[in-house]
């Protein structure tokens, strides 16, 4: 079989694989040097303590990588956008599962700490 007549023969079963995206050296050193540098900042935002933001940040600053990831690394960013509004709806619907967690949370929070003050005090006094 010629290679004429094999790539025929692919494309007549639908084994198409779409165009491939190959990036240049500069965008994926970039993207790596902005991903270790991320990863100075995380090391270095954990070093202070930002009481209720420690979450926070630790979250945008993994969320930042990951769309990084996502975009150059996994070619997000040069695919069909109806998989990105899928990844992207993913996001959403995690975000919102934990926005609820910590609604509900904070709706519970002084009873944890009583309980976890009587707790301490059963303890000291034994």
């Amino acid at each position: 079989m010629t290679a004429a007549a094999s790539t025929e023969h692919d494309h007549a079963e639908g084994h198409d694989h779409g165009d491939h995206h190959v990036l240049p050296l500069w965008l994926l050193i970039g993207t790596w040097a902005a991903l270790m540098g991320l990863t100075v900042f995380t090391v270095t935002a954990s070093t202070f303590h930002l009481g209720a933001f420690d979450l926070p940040v630790a979250m945008a600053i993994a969320t930042i990588k990951a769309t990084l990831v996502m975009l150059i690394f996994m070619h997000l960013g040069f695919d069909k956008s109806f998989h990105s509004l899928l990844i992207y709806g993913s996001f959403l619907f995690v975000f919102l599962f934990i926005s609820f967690v910590w609604i509900d949370r904070g709706q519970y929070q002084v009873d944890i700490n009583e309980k976890e003050q009587q707790e301490i005090a059963i303890d000291l006094g034994q």
